[in-house]
């Protein structure tokens, strides 16, 4: 993409609605709007970046075989009747009468959709365990929504559900789906710890909910700080394999870690002082066993291989897709704007033309351009006739890893500058080396 022709609204100044890093930054890099309160047109640098940290989301949902689908985003309000959570639920749901004087409602979570589907295909123990799971919008009418994508009201969510004969194959997919975010977030640049949490409407003995350290963060957590040294890495999972995913468990849950809502104090007195920790925590996820509970309630059952209809046992498990950006760059910035992971950048490195109109500096990015296309990567050209201040400005604002900047001098000596927006360091490379370091950072090979 080349700048010049791309929709990029930057903003100079900080916007006065923004109370956090992440809000003001998205607001300055062009990545929302807002439509309303809570509610937000994505543009295309932020769509770009949601995309990405949603094809992850699928990926590590696919490896583990789990199901893709696609659920609406209006309900009908006779589900959760049935479910008896149509009262319950409060004011955050969003009720809507049709025009035939039917009860709707704009989904907040779909535990009795999905259950609705199941049972009306699904009736012998052989057809399990399934997990299906969707990534769609949902609405929660927050009384004060804030804080950008963070605590808006509109957002985008995967939510899986799992079915399962007992409450231990019920457990193992719990576990498997903790798997499955771990690698998930670490792919985004991330460590969301896995925190013991408390059930709330969902319900359940048995949730986790994922929290980002940040000062910024909705959660007050306390936790032993042994817990940050641990990271999932490359290891290789068989999602099968009952007691490989019970140790990932036991691993990444066995030391303090709890959100404010089930902190227990004589417990967490037990972590030795020097390794107790509080903070404040961004929840970016959160997995749930539920057992029976909605299955009975709404008759989801199936004949085991005794022959007897039994009620499936549930989970729910959820990862906020849109609340992940905000994460993100509250745990990657510095004061010139975004620093994204290499996993979820909207472009993968920035080529700046220091001197645009320039003959051999306009040939050299052209090339470069090209030779970065070629091997699969997506390169922002700035060839805009703009102070070169300009140009570094916005990039260091929209956090691309990597930027590569040409200009004449550096070519008379056959160099660019290869700059690592993370590190600020900087190297004068040949153009073809510059290339073959960029394409190794993404794991890309450059055709012989």
């Amino acid at each position: 993409m080349r700048l010049s022709r791309y929709f990029l609204p930057v903003l100079k100044e900080n916007p006065s609605e923004a109370q956090i890093v992440s809000h003001r930054l998205m607001l300055r890099a062009g990545m929302i709007k807002q439509a309303q309160a809570g509610i937000y047109s994505w543009l295309p640098l932020g769509y770009k970046v949601l995309k990405n940290i949603e094809n992850i989301v699928h990926e590590e949902q696919v490896r583990a075989g789990h199901i893709p689908m696609l659920m609406p985003t209006l309900q009908s309000a006779d589900l959760w009747r049935e479910s008896g959570r149509y009262d319950d639920y409060g004011e955050e749901m969003l009720r809507i009468t049709d025009r035939h004087g039917r009860d709707m409602l704009y989904g907040p979570t779909n535990e009795e959709l999905i259950t609705d589907i199941f049972r009306s295909h699904v009736s012998s123990y052989k057809d399990l365990p399934m997990t299906l799971y969707h990534i769609q919008w949902k609405f929660r009418d927050e009384i004060r929504p804030r804080f950008g994508v963070m605590r808006g009201r509109e957002f985008l969510m995967k939510d899986g559900y799992n079915f399962d004969v007992t409450k231990e194959d019920a457990l193992h997919a719990y576990n498997r789906h903790l798997v499955t975010y771990l690698r998930s977030y670490e792919r985004m640049g991330l460590q969301a710890i896995p925190m013991r949490a408390d059930g709330g409407p969902i319900g359940g003995d048995y949730t986790h909910e994922f929290l980002v350290l940040a000062d910024t963060g909705e959660s007050e957590v306390f936790y032993d700080s042994e817990i940050t040294d641990l990271k999932f890495g490359n290891r290789e999972i068989d999602y099968d394999n009952v007691e490989q995913c019970q140790a990932v468990l036991e691993e990444f849950t066995g030391r303090y870690a709890r959100t404010d809502e089930t902190h227990d104090e004589a417990l967490f007195n037990e972590v030795p002082e020097a390794r107790r920790r509080s903070a404040r925590g961004i929840e970016v996820g959160q997995i749930f066993y539920f057992g029976t509970k909605y299955s009975e309630a709404l008759g989801a059952t199936v004949q085991n291989a005794e022959g007897k209809s039994v009620p499936v046992h549930m989970g729910s498990h959820g990862i906020g897709v849109s609340r992940l950006l905000g994460a993100i760059i509250e745990a990657s910035h510095d004061d010139n704007g975004i620093i994204w992971p290499e996993g979820v950048t909207p472009f993968h490195c920035g080529i700046v033309n220091l001197k645009q109109g320039d003959t051999e500096a306009d040939a050299a990015c052209e090339a470069l351009y090209a030779a970065l296309t070629a091997i699969g990567l997506e390169p922002l050209y700035d060839d805009r006739k703009e102070r070169a201040g300009g140009k570094f400005a916005t990039m260091d604002l929209i956090g691309l890893p990597w930027r590569i900047t040409v200009g004449p001098r550096g070519l008379k000596n056959g160099v660019v500058e290869l700059t690592s927006r993370r590190t600020g360091e900087s190297e004068e490379l040949s153009p073809e080396a510059a290339i073959e370091k960029v394409a190794a950072i993404y794991g890309k090979t450059i055709p012989a």
